[in-house]
């Protein structure tokens, strides 16, 4: 079972969130927009409250899609962008909102939008030795918000995903290319992406802009929707 959770009113709205992560790092979001839209929450398969579930990102999309309300817009963040691509491909939705997050996260043959491969092992094995250093050592280069960054390191704390659930995203990370898939979509595309994020790189929303998306750029790191900059687009 995913654990889940509705709250708000208006047009629905799907919050998926990274690596590592759980569905309360939207807090701030979910307070900011709940007067103006019924947005539901989720966390993804072995983080914070929800089970394992066995398989790699297909399985995954299958155990999120029934909890999709009909015609909601779809976030995603980071690793949660590249299983709301993959889900957009399966189910109908309304809208598909990318922050922080690519088609393919690491560079190949066929991408160099990415980062490099090294570099995104050495934080990935950084993150699986120490896992709440880590990710408390990164949250802390997000933002300066210091009330944020508290909850947050609670929130990592009070819920640390499975080592399994860790493993499976690595490899989803490293492995999925969702170039094509992306571009195979109909419906309206967005890409909020943060210049100073050092895993998602600013180049990447040249790709994104010549690809359909609807792309902003702001000032951030790789979790722009902590800023109070961040908006959502405003048709969606």
């Amino acid at each position: 079972m995913l654990w889940h959770k509705t709250i708000g009113s208006g047009p629905d709205l799907v919050l998926l969130h990274g690596w590592g992560f759980s569905a309360d790092i939207f807090e701030s979001l979910v307070e900011r927009y709940k007067a103006e839209y019924r947005i539901t929450v989720v966390d993804l398969p072995g983080h914070g409250r929800s089970e394992d579930v066995t398989g790699g990102i297909g399985e995954w999309c299958n155990a999120i899609i029934p909890l999709l309300p009909k015609n909601a817009t779809l976030l995603g963040s980071s690793l949660g962008g590249l299983l709301a691509i993959k889900i957009a491909s399966m189910h109908s939705i309304k809208n598909l909102i990318l922050v922080g997050a690519s088609p393919s996260l690491t560079n190949h043959k066929h991408w160099q939008y990415g980062m490099d491969v090294e570099i995104f092992k050495r934080f990935a094995e950084d993150l699986q030795n120490n896992y709440a250093k880590t990710l408390k050592r990164f949250i802390s280069l997000q933002t300066k918000n210091k009330n944020l960054m508290r909850s947050l390191f609670e929130t990592i704390e009070k819920y640390p995903p499975s080592s399994n659930a860790l493993a499976q995203g690595l490899s989803m990370l490293l492995e999925t290319d969702f170039q094509q898939l992306f571009k195979s979509l109909n419906m309206p595309k967005y890409a909020i992406l943060g210049e100073l994020d050092k895993l998602v790189p600013r180049k990447t929303a040249t790709w994104y802009e010549t690809n359909g998306a609807q792309t902003t750029l702001l000032r951030t790191g790789h979790l722009p929707f902590l800023e109070e900059e961040f908006s959502l687009p405003d048709n969606v």
